[in-house]
């Protein structure tokens, strides 16, 4: 079996399946890949998004938990998130619609790095997300003490 040119050059591939495109020769084209990888760039927009919630919620988390280790770099990080997720969500309007779900699915993960970055105990840390996703996005919030 000989491999493609999709296994072998992914680059020239793409560029290839976007001159197919361009040229209207819709039967040339790779659709079982292109439809593959279609699928998977749309899995990794909510993929970051997910990931900077992660990172917003975990960074809210020490902001609360650990306040008296609060700097301005941490703060920097939770602007940089929330704008990213802003700018995200205007270039991906779709992605809006699965916030709360990738809210849910952050949790996990967000409380665990936030243990792992303050090296307190797990105890110390809600089970469940203290903050709505809107506090999470609204600029103006900065938890106080639990």
């Amino acid at each position: 079996m000989n491999a493609s040119l999709y296994d072998t050059d992914f680059y020239t591939w793409t560029a290839q399946q976007c001159e197919l495109l361009r040229h209207k020769k819709f039967h040339e084209l790779d659709l079982g890949h292109l439809i593959e990888e279609l699928d998977d760039l749309g899995k990794r927009h909510y993929d970051q998004l997910e990931s900077r919630l992660v990172q917003l919620i975990a960074h809210l988390l020490k902001w609360q938990i650990q306040h008296w280790r609060r700097s301005n770099s941490w703060r920097a990080n939770i602007r940089v998130q929330r704008t990213s997720i802003e700018k995200l969500l205007r270039r991906n309007p779709g992605l809006k619609s699965r916030l709360d779900e990738a809210m849910a699915e952050s949790w996990s993960e967000a409380r665990d790095l936030a243990i792992a970055e303050t090296d307190l105990p797990d105890e110390q840390f809600p089970e469940i997300c203290p903050f709505t996703l809107v506090e999470v996005l609204l600029p103006e919030f900065w938890p106080d003490l639990a």
